[in-house]
């Protein structure tokens, strides 16, 4: 069961500043620039629609199980992050809001309902919903632009790292010079020996906006490792969305 709620958990763990949202040049080379103005694009590329409604198959495989899913996804930008498992029937529905996470199984008739503590534990570091929302979106789970960043260009892209790396975490967002948006963010925990590489292999234009459509993620823990791979089937954006979650009554509460 737990296993289900990370494969949810890392695919989460889904002014234009002279950056035109509506072209990807997939032949242009990282030129020097400074790492500032690099930052600045890059925020400026977020995604500025209101809902995101996508449907995605997704692959697991930690040594010990493989899964094959496929994955509901309705985001309300800022507010909701909903998701429905599926494996010919449902398996596990979430509802992660900025102050809550919950979900529930009516394979497993059970339930869990908790804050971002939780994920925390998972992550290995301080998660919150923004930052969940921007893996999702290929945007850096910091905001590059609020802290002083370092720039190195490297395999064609420019790699900011801030200047005053965290003591429990060191953070590298490889920033693609074709769209601005990320080609790879990889967070590392040297005490805890955590581990945790986003990469972001195809991006698409719908309604103006640059979305990852492939996104593989890979979570190392000492001497345990996770590979999951989502690939987006299809994505509809500015759609009403319904995002209705109501827990069974009769469902056992897990504690994580």
């Amino acid at each position: 069961m737990k296993y289900l709620f990370r494969i949810c958990v890392l695919l989460l763990f889904f002014t234009s500043c002279g950056t035109n949202k509506s072209v990807i040049d997939a032949n242009a080379i990282a030129k020097k620039m400074s790492a500032r103005k690099v930052a600045r694009k890059h925020v400026a590329v977020n995604f500025d629609k209101k809902t995101i409604a996508a449907k995605l198959k997704v692959k697991f495989d930690n040594g010990k199980t493989k899964e094959n899913v496929t994955v509901a996804l309705r985001l309300v930008k800022d507010e909701v992050l909903w998701l429905k498992v599926s494996k010919f029937i449902t398996i596990l529905k979430v509802k992660i809001t900025p102050t809550s996470v919950q979900y529930y199984s009516p394979f497993f008739k059970n339930y869990y309902e908790g804050d971002f503590s939780r994920l925390a534990q998972l992550f290995g570091t301080t998660v919150n919903f923004e930052q969940l929302q921007n893996i999702l979106l290929g945007q850096a789970m910091q905001n590059v632009k609020k802290q002083k960043q370092q720039l190195e260009i490297k395999d064609n892209a420019y790699v900011l790292s801030p200047k005053d790396q965290s003591d429990l975490f060191q953070a590298f967002y490889s920033v693609s010079p074709s769209h601005f948006k990320l080609d790879k963010q990889q967070i590392v925990n040297s005490i805890k020996q955590q581990q945790l590489a986003i990469l972001y292999s195809n991006y698409k234009i719908i309604q103006s906006e640059v979305i990852p459509t492939k996104i593989s993620i890979s979570a190392q823990q000492k001497k345990q490792f996770t590979q999951i791979d989502a690939t987006f089937k299809s994505i509809k954006l500015n759609t009403a969305v319904n995002t209705s979650f109501k827990i069974p009554t009769n469902y056992k509460r897990l504690n994580l």
